[in-house]
């Protein structure tokens, strides 16, 4: 998926030249643009969505920040932090703060996000037809994609006390021009946001295309529905929608482990047959956090960098079985790295096949089903492919096992133990030093909103 932080203000200009007054001295005020003029082609809207992808792969969306806090948060002696940022030592401490960077940063660029598709679906009327339907599908997974993260990380976890009631985060579904008194509305409930998120993605899922070079298709939408439903303890449905991309045939397990993550320095920026939906960053465009805090620079490896902020400790080695190659992709200098986040243009990884056999075989177990292929065959596909033996039997606690070990550093830990209810060291899975704290700057316009359990 193309990032192109350039295309939005050169449109803009473009359009300002074009309708401007003859007199060069007479020139119209400039600090917003009227809807019917911003977005009055076809052309216009699919620059709008080009702007949403951008949203999308900021930094603090799903360029990084939804990963790493979700790594740090459910972090319990698998990594240790070595880095300078307060904002990072607050979430490996779970002592977070009202004014934290990444937690006000987030939620802003969400809904920066957010406010550019619901921009592309309210113009929906004059795409030209035949793009209509593509172009609200890319708009509704990306905004059911945002919220979906955003309600996991700033309100209680679904089946926490009541989802009717539990504060989640405000639903904004209509572009937003300018701030009023009627646009600081108060955070809907988590139920409301799911079922939001739901129907966003299901609508995305029956209009995105099955291929779409770059950018979202039906299968990444079907990706993301599995992890939503997994969350809810919906395991029937979870375990359908990975089966349905299972069977497209559209994907496929590399061969190799270590040969999925070095997209840039090894495939040139391609994605890997095993990657669902990626970020993409080249060296003309785009950032990669994971890689900012996750990696590190090898000299015997060009390519690599990072600042070496997050690093990876024994407890976490001590984990897998011997001859796991998985156990092996690691790097050591005074510090231990993963190699997953060393390319410094590496992809940032959203999807991959792995996760859906994972998920498919958690749910045929826990639902006795073996629909798409019996618990152990998936969990042996997995295994086997580390270069571990066969394993005889499936149970839940080793699926889960081989999902945090498969999946590592991916941004799925806090997420894992949240849903599972396991403590994350001596925390329960629903203290509220686990929340992200709503943004004191939110607070401080919008006093409908609620600050979460444990904040001033």
């Amino acid at each position: 998926m193309k990032k192109n932080r350039y295309i939005m203000p050169a449109l803009l200009s473009a359009m300002l030249m074009a309708t401007g007054c003859d007199n060069r001295l007479d020139v119209q005020p400039t600090q917003s643009i009227d809807e019917n003029v911003a977005l009055g082609t076809s052309r216009d809207v699919e620059v709008t969505l080009i702007g949403c992808y951008d949203g999308l792969q900021d930094v603090d969306v799903y360029g990084g920040a939804f990963q790493y806090a979700s790594e740090l948060l459910g972090n319990a002696d698998e990594l240790g932090f070595g880095g300078t940022f307060q904002n990072l030592l607050e979430m490996y401490n779970k002592e977070m703060t009202t004014n934290n960077a990444t937690a006000t940063t987030t939620w802003r660029d969400s809904y920066v996000a957010i406010n550019r598709c619901n921009n592309v679906l309210s113009a929906l009327d004059i795409v030209d037809e035949d793009k209509r339907a593509r172009i609200e599908g890319e708009a509704r997974f990306i905004r059911g994609s945002i919220y979906f993260d955003l309600v996991r990380l700033y309100a209680k976890t679904w089946g926490d006390g009541d989802n009717a009631s539990n504060p989640g985060v405000p639903l904004v579904l209509k572009p937003t021009r300018g701030v009023t008194d009627a646009d600081k509305i108060p955070r809907n409930p988590v139920a409301e946001v799911y079922a939001q998120v739901l129907e966003d993605l299901t609508k995305a899922k029956s209009l995105l295309p099955e291929s779409n070079t770059i950018y979202a298709t039906k299968y990444a939408a079907s990706a993301q529905l599995s992890r939503v439903y997994l969350m809810q303890g919906n395991y029937a449905a979870a375990r359908d929608e990975a089966n349905e991309v299972i069977a497209s045939g559209a994907f496929s397990l590399n061969s190799t482990f270590e040969s999925l993550f070095f997209t840039f320095l090894d495939n040139g920026g391609a994605n890997p047959e095993e990657y669902i939906f990626s970020m993409i960053v080249t060296q003309q465009d785009g950032t990669n956090d994971m890689n900012t805090f996750f990696g590190t620079t090898i000299s015997a490896i060009p390519g690599t960098a990072g600042r070496g902020d997050i690093r990876v400790l024994a407890k976490h080695r001590s984990l897998y079985e011997t001859g796991d190659k998985r156990g092996a992709f690691f790097v050591t200098t005074n510090n231990t790295f993963t190699q997953k986040h060393l390319d410094k243009f590496g992809n940032v990884l959203q999807f991959r096949l792995a996760e859906m056999y994972l998920t498919r075989a958690e749910a045929n177990l826990r639902l006795n089903t073996q629909t798409g292929a019996a618990p152990l065959a998936d969990l042996n596909l997995i295994r086997t492919r580390a270069g571990l033996k066969a394993a005889t039997t499936a149970t839940i606690e080793s699926v889960l096992k081989e999902r945090h070990l498969e999946l590592a550093f991916e941004g799925h830990t806090l997420h894992d133990l949240k849903r599972t209810r396991q403590n994350v060291g001596t925390l329960a899975y629903n203290s509220p030093k686990l929340i992200m704290p709503i943004p004191q700057r939110e607070m401080d316009v919008n006093k409908q909103l609620v600050q979460n359990q444990g904040y001033n």
